[in-house]
């Protein structure tokens, strides 16, 4: 389909979806706050299970502290702005029974995507990164027992943008009423 033949509402929906990079290298300048609160409302709009809200973001933008998270987080290169740390509340999880750590999962999962197409919106690019130390993280950030960290979201002004690759034809993995 072609994407002039999109209502506009639709058209830079798929615009910012398909736009969306990865970003891991960033230059050295501050994300406003009011931008970052942004970021975060965007991910508490994804669905949640039984809407339990089993989610809590911790937002660092203290240089020491995002050199602290660096040094417990392999997957974390170059020097992000800011970093989102997107945590599992597993006393609200539990109220979803014997899914709702499941469900809990799909709601970081949703809340990331929301998050990271806001952070592209907004000129901001993004990456997530699991690769990373959860009890040394707990440890620097006084995180909570019930809570876990799953995710951190980096962010920061992009160096550069980088080119998409190569994905699939819809026609290549789209399975209609059945295999």
């Amino acid at each position: 389909m072609n994407l002039e033949e999109l209502p506009d509402k639709a058209r830079i929906v798929f615009e910012t979806i398909r736009g969306r990079r990865s970003i891991r290298e960033y230059i050295d300048r501050e994300i406003p706050l009011e931008y970052l609160k942004l970021i975060i409302e965007a991910g508490l709009w994804a669905p949640s299970a039984s809407n339990l809200q089993p989610r809590e973001f911790i937002l660092i933008k203290d240089k020491d502290l995002l050199r602290a998270v660096k040094l417990v987080s392999p997957g974390l290169s170059d020097n992000p702005a800011a970093i989102i740390v997107l945590c599992i509340d597993h006393e609200k999880a539990s109220k979803g029974g014997r899914m709702g750590e499941t469900m809990a999962l799909l709601d970081i999962a949703t809340s990331l995507q929301n998050m990271m197409l806001m952070a592209y919106a907004l000129g901001i690019g993004s990456c997530p990164i699991a690769s990373f130390d959860k009890l040394a993280l707990k440890t620097i950030l006084d995180i909570p027992e019930h809570i876990e960290p799953v995710l951190l979201l980096s962010l920061g002004y992009p160096k550069r943008w980088p080119q998409p690759p190569p994905r699939k034809n819809v026609d290549e993995v789209l399975h209609v009423d059945g295999w």
